[in-house]
């Protein structure tokens, strides 16, 4: 695997770090969660239907090892120091500060190993006036300016269904580590020594990453004046492109805004009239008139279902998809073909579930994802693994280590 031989020490909760760590475990890392003892990661219990373990940590934290120690003791600081020792990489999304608290800050691991990669998550960052404030996506994904423009204009913004803060930054994290990896490699075969601290610690902003994703929000702004306000369905400019409802109750998501597919579309719905009018051959006039485009795209796709509407506009060539749910995905053949619905036998902690559908590896190498190695471990299920077998802790020294689970 392109990351074998590369040891990664994740230091998170939730979301943002164990991302990034999963994205690192997924293509060969050997990634090391340390988990506090007891609850570990919080993660465990969010969205737990059922048992003592959710679906959400087994996702997440697929292909990694748990190691519980207890951070609030000298042992299990000091544990963490020798296992710097023998990493590449550390990842952390604490609040900026808690690892200096506990004499883990980037100084420290830097004198214990100099060629150590860092990537630390925070709400705002390691600098600036806010950098010491608590946040998490939700807050970052205001602050960038994201989460005003989801919704429709007479509502309140809402948020999308899943934590795309926290995926982001983990994304970020994990492409930092990379070109650090990378530019460690590149140092060594030209013999030049490792690059200065600051150059191999990836600082990721929750709203940072958000705000990359705008697009040209803020230059439109600055250049014209305009600021972008939510708008549904639809993206602002680009039309028509929305969903629409079918005769079955189901919808359809159509994108025949480019100039070129535009009259092919409402040839397919039955419009030829709309596709030859001079006022409707760029975005911007189509954008003027979107109401009354989906208006006609609407009376088309409500004569027809969902299946019936898709044929036609496949043979138009006209980009259109069905919109999915997880029972809809479970079966779909470009999914299966690809292995990105990968059945695995999965623990609640109180049973075990057979052929439960996890999400494959993303990027695909080849012609399909690569297999998951594991679901995410049961907590400590390899301390004694690393703190004996790696560091070559006695039974006392793993004691000290993970106290306050002994305590518990």
């Amino acid at each position: 695997m392109p990351l074998s031989g590369v040891r990664v020490i994740e230091l998170g909760n939730y979301i943002a770090a164990p991302t990034a760590g999963r994205l690192l475990a997924d293509f060969g890392a050997e990634v090391i969660k340390v988990e506090r003892p007891g609850t570990g990661d919080e993660l465990r219990n969010w969205r737990m239907y059922k048992g003592s373990t959710s679906m959400l940590h087994r996702t997440l934290n697929r292909n990694k090892k748990s190691l519980v120690l207890d951070l609030r003791s000298e042992a299990g600081v000091q544990a963490v120091k020798e296992l710097v020792a023998e990493s590449d990489v550390l990842l952390e999304n604490f609040r900026p500060g808690t690892l200096e608290k506990w004499g883990l800050g980037p100084e420290v691991l830097n004198e214990i190993n100099p060629e150590l990669v860092i990537s630390r998550i925070s709400a705002f960052g390691q600098t600036g006036p806010l950098a010491p404030r608590p946040g998490f996506a939700a807050v970052a994904e205001a602050f960038s300016g994201f989460r005003n423009l989801v919704g429709h204009p007479d509502r309140p913004p809402v948020r999308v269904g899943v934590s795309i803060g926290d995926s982001i930054a983990g994304l970020y994290a994990g492409f930092g580590v990379a070109m650090s990896l990378f530019r460690r490699e590149r140092n060594r075969a030209e013999g030049t020594g490792p690059a200065p601290l600051p150059e191999r610690t990836a600082d990721v902003a929750l709203y940072e990453a958000m705000f990359s994703m705008m697009e040209s929000l803020l230059p439109e702004y600055h250049a014209y004046g305009i600021d972008r306000e939510r708008t549904g369905g639809r993206m602002e400019g680009v039309a028509p492109s929305n969903a629409y409802f079918c005769s079955d109750g189901s919808s359809v998501v159509i994108a025949g805004n480019g100039d070129s597919i535009f009259r092919r579309y409402m040839e397919a719905i039955g419009r030829p009239d709309l596709g030859e009018d001079p006022g409707l051959q760029t975005n911007a006039q189509r954008w003027q008139r979107r109401e009354e485009l989906d208006a006609a795209i609407s009376a088309w796709t409500e004569t027809k279902t969902q299946q019936e509407a898709l044929e036609a506009l496949d043979a138009a060539g006209v980009p259109a998809g069905p919109i999915y749910t997880a029972a809809d995905i479970s079966t779909d053949p470009q999914y299966l073909a690809r292995g990105m619905v990968q059945p695995m036998s999965v623990s609640t902690g109180e049973e075990t579930l057979d052929d439960v559908g996890f999400p494959g590896v993303v990027p695909v190498f080849g012609e399909k994802s690569r297999p998951i190695e594991h679901l995410g471990p049961e907590l400590g299920e390899h301390t004694q693994e690393i703190l004996e077998g790696l560091l070559g802790f006695s039974p006392e020294q793993i004691s000290e280590a993970t106290s306050s689970a002994k305590k518990e």
